[in-house]
């Protein structure tokens, strides 16, 4: 087989309830595909039907069983083609249970498909959630598994299917609410090291706007082939090697991973009401939590110890300036990056009595990554320094192919309460993989802090779309329309401050900031420095607001809430499959 296939992502707009119109234009467009030499063809979530039903009633007419006459009409284009083909539909089972489902169809039929399991807001007023969680189907073209719309928000989802050894991810959907192609489904690719194939919907249905921008996206999170507005088809050959390598800026993460550290993953802490949750039997309750304003450094720590806490100390009082009260300074900042086992120091020691002064002088919260020295060995950490004194300590979980080489990894997580709330603490590299700031999540984080000296390409941006959104939702240009790290805030629905060296020469591109924990939330709320030295501050807001339950989405974490842990043993299994 060989590693190179040529794929398509279909944009299409379907009128609501004509589903023969719908099919029509549909085999039109996955013909012109199949006639420009593509092997595998993704069209949009319920493509077949249009999207916005109001119930049951409505939607009866248009189910089907799979196999069904629709996949027949499909599978008769893939036979002649020799290609295969994904459809989204409304899917009926023999207990006459509906489904929003998506089909993979080849030469000789349907050969799997997959059942919304986390369905939109409009969803359950026909359809049940799924239950044909986490497939990878073995095909002539490669390992494909297939995931619906608002599936692609959980990180659980793409990573089982990674760990099963998917090579591609088709994405279908009706994906609305902010510019496309959207970072959501770039991250996914990212993260995974896999290809995700987009096909998404445009147009108006129902005073709902969906957001087009269907695509291929690779890898490295780069997408070779977008279609912003309209119906039609977009091509790209993509290479198969490059997603069995597995890699993730250069690293084997899959190799990396710690299942041991990942049991959290089953648990759904936010099924109770959180308040009821933390604090239950008076263990651990919640702080209360407050306003305040948090910043992130950025700058290139250097050899010298002395002149790095210097940095640190003027850096501090800037963003006390600033109004922060706390303030995030990259990974191995006070001991530098040159060779970090030489400069590794106890904790308590020299070093964290200097960081203990600057917090204690300016009044602030300080974190700061630096090589610390247990004994006969070596942890790259961070320490969480309070304005009166007190020190906490993380070690990183998950260490980089070089790091391994001075440091050994640390066995356990740290959470941190405060007056600004709940804190966890991940360096650098922790943070790419979702599994690490997922578990924070779990136990009850408002923010999560990321000291990082992360390289590469971790970013990119938008030219600005042609699709019209309703205000606030941006459509224009954006330098930083994806940011990886932006991500990992939004889908855990809690701050997240990344401080990341900046030093071009040697591959660290900075853009460090704070995110927030609402990624449709518009104007963003957020600060990125986009380069050079410097700081960036936001203000956050950890209170409950409410007195019986959270009405703020970092304390009652929607997405969080969501999550069907039932379907997720595979992720602290110590192998995958296929991998």
């Amino acid at each position: 087989m060989s590693s190179k296939v040529k794929v398509a992502t279909v944009q299409f707009e379907p009128t609501l309830g004509d589903k023969e119109r719908n099919v029509a234009g549909l085999l039109e467009l996955c013909e012109q595909a199949a006639l420009s030499g593509a092997k595998l063809i993704v069209t949009p979530e319920m493509g077949t039907t249009g999207y916005c039903w109001y119930d049951r009633a409505e939607v009866a007419p248009f189910v089907e069983k799979v196999p069904g006459s629709t996949t027949h009409r499909f599978a008769a284009l893939a036979k002649r083609h020799g290609c295969t083909i994904v459809i989204g539909m409304p899917e009926v089972d023999d207990d006459d249970i509906y489904y929003n489902s998506a089909v993979l169809i080849g030469p000789d039929g349907v050969i799997g498909r997959h059942r919304k399991t986390h369905p939109y807001i409009s969803e359950p007023k026909w359809a049940a959630a799924g239950d044909l969680h986490n497939q990878v189907f073995e095909t002539p073209i490669g390992r494909i598994a297939l995931l619906i719309c608002m599936d692609i928000h959980f990180v659980e989802t793409a990573r089982l299917m990674a760990l099963g050894g998917a090579d591609i991810i088709c994405h279908i959907s009706n994906w609305l609410a902010e510019r496309t192609p959207a970072p959501y489904w770039i991250s996914r690719a990212f993260e995974n090291s896999c290809y995700v194939i987009e096909s998404n919907r445009w147009g108006l249905e129902r005073t709902v706007q969906f957001s087009g921008g269907s695509c291929v996206i690779a890898p490295d999170g780069t997408h070779p082939a977008v279609i912003d507005k309209g119906d039609g088809v977009a091509l790209a050959e993509i290479d198969l090697a490059a997603t069995r390598a597995r890699r993730v800026l250069g690293e084997p993460v899959f190799a990396q991973r710690r299942p041991e550290l990942y049991p959290d993953l089953l648990t759904n802490t936010y099924s109770w009401n959180p308040r009821d949750f933390f604090g239950l039997y008076g263990h651990q309750p919640w702080p209360v939590g407050k306003r305040s304003r948090i910043s992130v450094a950025q700058f290139a720590p250097a050899s010298d110890v002395a002149a790095n806490l210097a940095r640190i100390g003027d850096l501090a009082a800037a963003a006390k300036v600033d109004g922060a009260e706390l303030v995030v300074f990259p990974e191995l900042a006070a001991t530098g990056l040159t060779d970090p086992a030489a400069a590794a120091e106890l904790i308590p020691g020299p070093i964290t009595a200097r960081l203990a002064a600057i917090a204690a002088e300016q009044g602030l919260t300080i974190v700061c990554g630096l090589a610390e020295r247990d004994g006969d060995t070596t942890y790259n950490s961070a320490v969480l320094v309070a304005p009166d004194g007190t020190i906490s300590i993380y070690r990183k979980t998950h260490l980089t192919t070089a790091e391994r080489s001075w440091a050994s990894a640390g066995d356990a997580w740290t959470v941190v309460d405060t007056p600004l709330g709940r804190i966890g603490v991940l360096i650098g590299h922790d943070a790419t993989f979702p599994e690490a700031g997922r578990v924070l999540a779990l136990r009850g984080c408002d923010l999560i802090v990321c000291p990082a000296a992360v390289k590469g390409s971790f970013s990119s941006a938008h030219a600005g779309t042609e699709v019209a959104q309703p205000a606030p939702i941006p459509t224009g240009a954006d330098p930083h329309h994806w940011h990886h790290f932006r991500v990992r805030g939004g889908e855990n629905n809690a701050y997240f401050a990344f401080a990341n060296v900046c030093d071009a020469a040697n591959g660290y591109p900075g853009l460090s900031g704070v995110f927030g924990p609402d990624t449709f939330a518009f104007p963003r709320r957020e600060a990125i420095i986009a380069g050079g030295e410097g700081i960036a501050s936001i203000e956050i807001d950890t209170s409950n607001l409410d007195s019986v339950y959270p009405t703020n989405v970092v304390r009652r974490k929607d997405l969080v809430c969501m999550r069907m842990p039932h379907a997720y043993r595979g992720l602290v299994q110590a192998k995958a499959s296929n991998f």
